[in-house]
């Protein structure tokens, strides 16, 4: 069989999601021609599917030493480094996908932004986790030091007092006490920072459909759709004059400043702060 024949016979294994048979099609085809991009990609999909992310990873590497143009390699590369937790690559494979896509006119629907999307959202809630234990172990070292200087400001009230007159005993409730009123303060303070931040995701009607962060320009096109005005003039001078979402005809003199849009993200930006560095 030549190569083509076994990379068609491994296509309808994958379409039979019989993954495992579609890789050895594709392991076959590649021996035969070990220079065709197709064949790794191909391959790397079915280890995505069989969650074997190693070895997608590897041929969508492979795929790319032969050619850096090729959008599956960036993609499945995405979806591969998003699984092992590398979110910062996957980002950066997924947005050269999503710009290769744009520049060679190809469709893959929403494909391609979902899986970017998902590996941002991955990213922030890493991000978020690192924040919340930072803030767990502040706060717990903030009560140690308290507690700390409870027992020193203790040592030193026995040093000096006579326990015989009671005045020891009165010292050192009042000690106690503000103790813990301190302790109260800290844990009050950093439940209140807590329930604000709690949840931390800009939802998705407020970011932009081609940078997916939040927009800061929005402007709305004839057809409906909201983009950040940077992001879709850029698409325009660089892609081609067309709506990125409908592929309708579209020119910059069509662009709409989305005055409610902006209203609506000034506003959750007054409430969510933290949202600036989304």
């Amino acid at each position: 069989m030549s190569a083509t024949d076994l990379k068609n016979q491994g296509n309808k294994h994958y379409a039979a999601r019989n993954y495992e048979a579609a890789v050895n099609c594709y392991s076959k085809a590649i021996i035969k021609s070990p220079s065709t991009p197709t064949f790794f990609t191909n391959r790397a999909l079915c280890y995505l599917k069989l969650k074997n992310w190693d070895q997608a990873l590897q041929d969508c590497r492979r795929a790319l030493d032969l050619d850096r143009s090729v959008v599956k390699g960036h993609f499945f590369m995405g979806q591969a480094l998003v699984e092992l937790s590398l979110y910062d690559e996957a980002v950066s494979s997924l947005k050269r996908a999503h710009d290769l896509a744009k520049e060679q006119k190809l469709n893959f629907g929403d494909d391609i932004t979902c899986a970017l999307r998902h590996a941002k959202k991955k990213k922030w809630n890493m991000i978020e986790d690192k924040r919340i234990q930072q803030e767990i172990e502040l706060q717990t070292y903030i009560n140690k030091l308290i507690r700390e200087d409870t027992d020193r400001m203790r040592d030193e009230v026995k040093k000096t007092t006579n326990e015989e007159d009671g005045e020891e005993d009165k010292i050192l409730s009042e000690i106690e006490e503000e103790q813990d009123q301190k302790i109260k303060e800290i844990n009050d303070l950093f439940a209140k920072v807590d329930e604000r931040r709690r949840g931390r995701d800009v939802p998705d009607y407020l970011c932009g459909k081609i940078s997916f962060e939040l927009m800061r320009d929005p402007v709305i096109t004839p057809s409906g759709i909201t983009y950040d005005r940077k992001d879709i003039v850029e698409h325009l001078q660089r892609v081609g004059h067309f709506d990125p979402v409908t592929r309708t005809d579209l020119t910059q003199d069509q662009l709409i400043p989305n005055l409610a849009m902006k209203e609506v993200i000034d506003n959750y930006l007054e409430e969510n702060p933290w949202a600036e560095d989304y």
